[in-house]
């Protein structure tokens, strides 16, 4: 009898161990095996994809219900979580997914109250969510809302991505708004945008911050941060007044009557720009 050990460099803890006899030829080749299976998933551990949540189901998208939600053929709504829409999202989800089959991967397949089924979907076997992928195209914009750390950092980079090179809806110099222009952020008022600009003073009143980018403080472009949210920010490190003088890029809903307001509730709403990056507002 034999004996031989094989220790492999990747990962550089494992070391195996093979024994064979001239009588069980089998057996190596059922231990080289387990062995193959042993690194494939590992490697699948240590390189995982973001955003692969626990699958939910899976399905054939039969309609397009809106900018966010599709139909599958057996009659489940599912909304895709982590984005929110642009102009041009409907048409780009019916050609990516419409008769394609999908695999939907969440934490939670609770429905919402109107009784979709919030989750990231993937077409096929592919590791690219359709989220990353509208995100790519310039075709929606990230929401803020996932809290895993590594799945929200992947979507930012792909909408990153695609403001860079000024794809779909950032091919439009008003895709971004300048903080400086509060009537043009009005205008928006009751949709999702992002606003850029410098952040003039934070004051507090009540249980309520106020991050004011304009010298009007009534009329003026303004964040609200609640009381409930300083601990999100507590916890990452970033003390509000800090934020004076810097520019920071804020996404959100547009609210307010007079002057516009974004009510931040998540972290990842606020990014704080370098003082070299170029911004994306209009001049």
């Amino acid at each position: 009898m034999t004996e031989y050990e094989e220790t492999s460099s990747r990962p550089a803890t494992l070391e195996l161990r093979l024994r064979h006899t001239t009588t069980c030829p089998g057996r190596v080749t059922q231990r080289l095996h387990l062995i193959v299976a042993f690194l494939l998933i590992a490697g699948r551990t240590a390189f995982a994809t973001p955003c692969q949540f626990e699958t939910q189901g899976e399905g054939r998208v039969a309609a397009i219900v809106d900018a966010r939600s599709v139909r599958l053929d057996d009659g489940r709504e599912v909304r895709l979580t982590g984005i929110e829409s642009t102009a041009a999202a409907k048409q780009a989800l019916a050609s990516l997914l419409i008769g394609r089959d999908v695999i939907l991967r969440s934490n939670d397949d609770t429905p919402d109250r109107y009784g979709r089924q919030g989750a990231f979907m993937f077409i096929g076997e592919s590791d690219t969510s359709v989220q990353a992928m509208l995100l790519a195209q310039g075709d929606a914009i990230v929401s803020a809302e996932i809290t895993d750390k590594d799945c929200a950092a992947a979507l930012m980079a792909a909408e990153a991505e695609a403001r860079r090179q000024k794809k779909g809806n950032w091919a439009d110099p008003s895709a971004i708004k300048n903080a400086e222009s509060p009537d043009d952020i009005l205008a928006g008022i009751g949709r999702f945008v992002v606003v850029e600009g410098k952040v003039l003073s934070v004051r507090q009143a009540g249980a309520m911050t106020y991050l004011n980018f304009g010298r009007n403080w009534t009329r003026g472009f303004a964040v609200t941060i609640s009381r409930r949210a300083l601990p999100a920010f507590e916890n990452a490190g970033v003390a509000l007044k800090s934020l004076e003088n810097k520019r920071i890029r804020v996404r959100g809903w547009v609210e307010g009557t007079v002057g516009p307001r974004i009510d931040v509730r998540l972290l990842g709403q606020v990014e704080l720009l370098g003082a070299n990056e170029p911004t994306g507002v209009r001049p």
